[in-house]
């Protein structure tokens, strides 16, 4: 187990749990102060979360919406990156442990800054995933994308054979939220106008997109007045839109779903795409036993009210781990808290007085359902159709991190809105099947490496075979030259 280093005279350590944007924005706000920032994530990169959907439906690459975190930080002299999972947190200890491939690494602090977001929900069914993957990573964009543009190539494929291709070009969404609408909204103009003249023995206009939710409306936090309408511009577009339905099973054909009043219905569909709920990370549960601080349905751990854990001052919570006044899960929670803790603790080194306790600015809600249709909800404001769409544009264009990536996400915007366009259609098996054929490894990805001891071992091995293989190979090849035989038949020479 290695151990990050810890000298005799050092400032203040502050580690970061999560590369989100608690974690990137609490660490960004610590560049000035007398501190020594560590940030542990489980991947290299920042990732805009909101924008997901766009890579999973070919406008933008991942890196435009993911830049590398060591890049963003690279200019913050105070701050560090490592990667890794985190495993465990010792309070009493001040530790936190992180691995990556089954290698431990041990991190000690002072100030703990914990943001590590949340994962997707399938409330207790968890085998759902391998059948309808969710939208909360990199790789899940990248699985869905595969699967999306691989339904219409398996369908052209089955068509130009005769065969019955529906199950092929039918698409479920379920989860009736932003993230759902979003993804609805978009699969329907790609069949509808990217993939329109791309196909021979298939009608992709035909497809069927479904959004499906067991609650009574479209976007409820948005009010019944914006679902509604946002119901209305789906439809609009082709969607079915059902709701008051709930999953009871999903397999690799098709999803089955009860009604409140018992019928049970199947759609036969390959693609379904999950973004019906989340749960916090199981961080939470590991400081929930060691504070006594309550969990609530989702996971989210109670905090006090300026972030920090029951009896743990010097441990701040932020983002979606979070139960508190019955905050949402949106990235402006996760960014006002960090800058709130990081504040805190530059305070508590300068000798400032508390801050008084955390108070979230709504800044609104917005939901795009299409190309110049979107939903805007800020403070009184309700707002639809292209207004709503261009201050969609406008926000998300701000938060997109690095010019270079606001710049190519504003050109793809243009070529995918205005025009039929989308870039970014490439997929391959490996981004299909990856995830399923690592989860059948007992160990995951470290079952693919060998252990440091066993390395070591091997190498020497493989050295002095290697080395013997080597020297006999450059011995032949001199000889082949020497007697100028290269070239000459066997018999001739």
């Amino acid at each position: 187990m290695e151990t990050t280093k810890d000298t005799g005279t050092r400032p203040h350590r502050v580690v970061v749990i999560g590369s989100g944007f608690g974690g990137l924005f609490g660490a960004k706000a610590l560049r000035r102060s007398d501190v020594e920032v560590t940030m542990i994530a489980k991947t290299t990169h920042h990732l805009f979360q909101p924008l997901l959907y766009q890579v999973a439906t070919g406008i933008l690459s991942e890196g435009e919406i993911a830049p590398p975190t060591r890049e963003i930080l690279s200019g913050q002299k105070n701050a560090q990156v490592l990667l890794g999972e985190v495993t465990a947190i010792d309070l009493e200890r001040r530790e936190v442990t992180s691995t990556v491939l089954g290698r431990p690494t041990v991190t000690p602090y002072d100030s703990l800054l914990v943001a590590a977001g949340a994962t997707q929900s399938y409330f207790g069914n968890d085998h759902f995933s391998e059948f309808a993957p969710g939208m909360k990573s990199i790789d899940d964009a990248l699985e869905l994308r595969g699967r999306i543009f691989g339904a219409f190539e398996m369908a052209e494929l089955g068509a130009s054979r005769g065969d019955d291709v529906d199950h092929n070009l039918t698409f479920v969404v379920v989860g009736a939220g932003p993230t759902g609408v979003e993804m609805a909204g978009q699969i329907a103009e790609l069949s509808r106008r990217t993939l329109r003249k791309d196909f021979r023995a298939i009608q992709t206009h035909h497809a069927r997109v479904i959004l499906l939710d067991a609650a009574p409306q479209v976007l409820p936090p948005f009010g019944h007045r914006l679902g509604e309408k946002t119901k209305q511009e789906l439809e609009k577009l082709g969607v079915e839109v059902i709701l008051g339905a709930m999953v009871t099973d999903v397999d690799e054909r098709g999803i089955q779903m009860k009604f409140k009043d018992g019928r049970v219905e199947t759609i036969h569909a390959v693609t379904k795409i999950w973004a019906a709920g989340v749960q916090a990370s199981p961080l939470g549960r590991t400081l929930s036993e060691q504070t006594g601080a309550p969990l609530d349905r989702a996971g989210r751990i109670a905090v006090n009210p300026d972030l920090t854990l029951p009896g743990h001052p010097e441990v701040f919570v932020v983002g979606d781990m979070i139960s508190l006044d019955n905050l949402p899960g949106v990235a402006q929670v996760a960014i006002q808290g960090a800058k709130y803790a990081a504040k805190e603790i530059d305070g508590r080194l300068s000798g400032k007085a508390p801050q008084p306790p955390f108070k979230y600015f709504d800044k609104g809600s917005m939901a795009i359902i299409s190309r110049f249709r979107a939903v805007a909800m800020v403070g009184r404001l309700r707002l639809t159709g292209v207004i709503a769409w261009l201050m969609w544009l406008a926000v998300h264009l701000v938060y997109i991190t690095g010019f270079k990536n606001r710049i190519t996400a504003l050109l793809h915007w243009f070529v995918s809105f205005l025009g039929r366009g989308r870039s970014e259609r490439t997929s391959t098996e490996q981004q299909i099947f990856g995830r399923s054929a690592l989860a059948r490894l007992q160990g995951g990805a470290a079952d693919l490496v060998s252990r440091p001891g066993a390395y070591d071992e091997a190498r020497d091995m493989i050295e002095k075979t290697r080395r013997a293989e080597l020297e006999a190979q450059a011995a032949e090849e001199s000889r082949l030259t020497d007697e100028g035989v290269r070239g000459v038949p066997a018999e001739q020479r």
